[in-house]
């Protein structure tokens, strides 16, 4: 195994005079992340795209408020610094991640069960597959938990880096 180098290693989380995360720095490891991390690319998968599209038209035609953004990758950059505004302690990031976790655990479950019942391919688009499904409901929490997972995914693999660079020591949930 090749020994890890400067070029390969994340860059480096830095914080402003105040204590606050640097914006530039958290930028720049969210764009290593998405380049080099399996998990957190995830978000820049055409069909993880298509839920994304998916979400927020449902979203609109059930009437929810919502931020329209441009695609899945903007969506799950805007979560990570809003999930670190919120979340500016260690007990909070813990509890907020530990939170991500569990959601991340449910709908993966649940989307899992219907793909299952329906003979699903987890390989091709879930938004395609999701046509089988009559049931309207049903197909919404297919799709939404197909989403969720996939948001959850690439937020909790961050948000598990991040707290280990600004707290020194592994996330672990609970402890």
């Amino acid at each position: 195994m090749a020994q890890p180098t400067a070029a390969n290693l994340p860059p480096q989380l830095t914080k402003t005079e105040s204590g606050d995360v640097d914006v530039k720095s958290l930028a720049n490891l969210i764009e290593w992340f998405l380049n080099f991390d399996q998990r957190v690319a995830l978000v820049r998968h055409p069909h993880v795209e298509q839920l994304f599209q998916w979400k927020q038209a449902d979203d609109a035609q059930q009437g929810i408020e919502f931020y329209p953004l441009e695609n899945a990758e903007s969506r799950f950059a805007i979560g990570v610094f809003q999930a670190l505004g919120a979340n500016d302690s260690e007990p909070k990031l813990q509890n907020h991640i530990s939170e991500s976790l569990q959601a991340l655990g449910e709908a993966k479950q649940t989307n899992e069960e219907i793909a299952a019942s329906y003979g699903f391919d987890p390989a091709q688009s879930h938004v395609e597959q999701a046509q089988a499904i009559d049931n309207e409901l049903e197909k919404r929490v297919y799709l939404t938990s197909c989403w969720i997972e996939s948001l959850s995914t690439a937020e909790v693999r961050l948000l598990g880096w991040i707290y280990q660079e600004i707290y020194g020591k592994p996330f672990q949930s609970g402890s």
